[in-house]
């Protein structure tokens, strides 16, 4: 029998960034952990669809340097904070200067935060379902601690522009932790972008976890290159009568993967989870999704959407868990698909996992065409067949786009948008 692939001992050697003794530590730690990892293949449920697209080269293994261009360029309506290959770029940010509200690099905290925040990380992640995101702990030479004391507000949206320039081929592993104290509120968002040619991999993880009350928005945007793999991951931890919305919007690449995974675990907690997928050409996209409800009185709505053209592929697994003592949950997902071609392809598995007999919980799934009727109507009434083309797909998605709270990267998103169905429509 053919032995598994490991994951090769390039990606387990030190990062050269200096970090605090006690995150450090745990860096060697998790880099101890991973040697012989098996690699994802066919058989790793979790990765069935995805597998075939994960290329893990030595040079691959190489940390991208943090110099050349970065995104100080880019205008926000909010503050902004600058990532170029992992790495904070301070020069190149906009901190919010607001009582009870503290952004820090990993690099600068002291030893008492240092040690409080590496008992922290991981503990939102299951680590058997991410396994090639655990790479990051093992890896990542910088990150971003945000910490809100109890009450605190921000005022305006934080953006965190992650870039990969990809002039060399290499790796970047960006790194996220979220301390929201009770009642405390904040939008975060996410937009990643990448520039040069060469070969790279991304592998991100955030992780957030929210106190009492506490409001957090998060809102994920990936518009990286054909050159550039991303595997993602976002956990999220939820305590009594916390909210958390996503809304997370992906193109897809030669691999684009985000596991994002909340746990209710205070009563009155409630999330609500939004997701766009479009992919063309022989792109992938592979969106896995879990809500575990461990407490009572919670709340859950997911709807997330796909689209494929061409012989791409899109991928959605969500997974919600009801625990035994979760009684009076109520739980709705949703998941609709469209697929623009017949070579196109697209996989769906909507999971129900309940133990509680008092819950109210639904779950479905629809892969489908553009209605040829509603084609012919628009047709008929002089639109011409790739604008109407491009209409109908557009209404597809555009009830989720248009729930994004912020309104500079909703218009992003519907323009990227229009432009991948401009794209892929073509007139008859």
């Amino acid at each position: 029998m053919k032995p598994a692939p490991t994951l090769s001992t390039a990606f387990l050697h030190p990062a050269g960034h200096t970090l605090p003794e006690p995150l450090a530590a745990l860096r060697r730690q998790q880099s101890s952990s991973l040697v012989d990892l098996p690699l994802p293949t066919r058989k790793t449920e979790n990765w069935k669809y995805s597998s075939k697209y994960l290329k893990l080269t030595d040079e691959m293994a190489i940390s991208l340097p943090a110099d050349g261009k970065s995104g100080s360029s880019l205008a926000v309506p909010g503050y902004k904070v600058v990532v170029l290959n992992g790495i904070m770029m301070p020069e190149a940010s906009d901190y919010p200067d607001l009582d009870g509200i503290t952004i820090e690099r990993f690099e600068d905290l002291d030893g008492d935060t240092a040690t409080w925040l590496a008992e922290r990380l991981d503990h939102a992640l299951d680590s058997q379902s991410v396994q090639i995101s655990r790479l990051n702990t093992a890896r990542f030479e910088d990150g971003l601690l945000i910490r809100l004391k109890p009450g605190a507000v921000l005022d305006q949206p934080l953006f965190i522009i992650h870039e990969t320039n990809a002039d060399a081929s290499g790796s970047a592993y960006p790194r996220i932790y979220v301390d929201a104290g009770a009642n405390s509120q904040i939008t975060l968002v996410e937009e990643y972008i990448s520039s040069g040619t060469e070969s790279a991999m991304v592998n991100t993880v955030t992780e957030m976890n929210l106190g009492e009350g506490a409001n957090v928005t998060s809102i994920r945007l990936n518009m990286e290159g054909e050159n550039v793999q991303h595997i993602g991951s976002t956990g999220v931890l939820q305590q009594r009568s916390s909210r958390f919305e996503s809304h997370c919007v992906g193109f897809g690449g030669p691999l684009r993967r985000h596991d994002l995974q909340v746990r209710l675990e205070g009563e009155g907690a409630d999330c609500k989870l939004n997701g766009v997928v479009v992919t063309q050409g022989k792109q992938h996209y592979d969106n896995h999704t879990t809500i575990e409800h461990v407490a009572a009185h919670c709340n859950s709505e997911e709807t997330y959407r796909n689209i494929a053209a061409d012989q791409s592929h899109a991928v959605f697994n969500g997974r919600i868990h009801i625990h035994q003592d979760a009684q009076k949950s109520n739980a709705e997902m949703n998941n609709k698909n469209l697929l623009l071609s017949n070579g196109a392809e697209i996989d769906t598995k909507p999971e129900l996992e309940i133990y509680a007999d008092d819950v109210k919980c639904a779950h479905g799934a629809t892969i489908g065409q553009l209605d040829e009727t509603s084609l012919f109507y628009l047709v008929s009434r002089g639109i011409g067949r790739r604008e109407a083309n491009v209409l109908l797909t557009m209404a597809f998605i555009n009830e989720l786009v248009e729930q994004i709270p912020v309104e500079a990267v909703r218009e992003t998103a519907q323009g990227r948008l229009n432009h991948f169905f401009e794209q892929t429509f073509q007139e008859a």
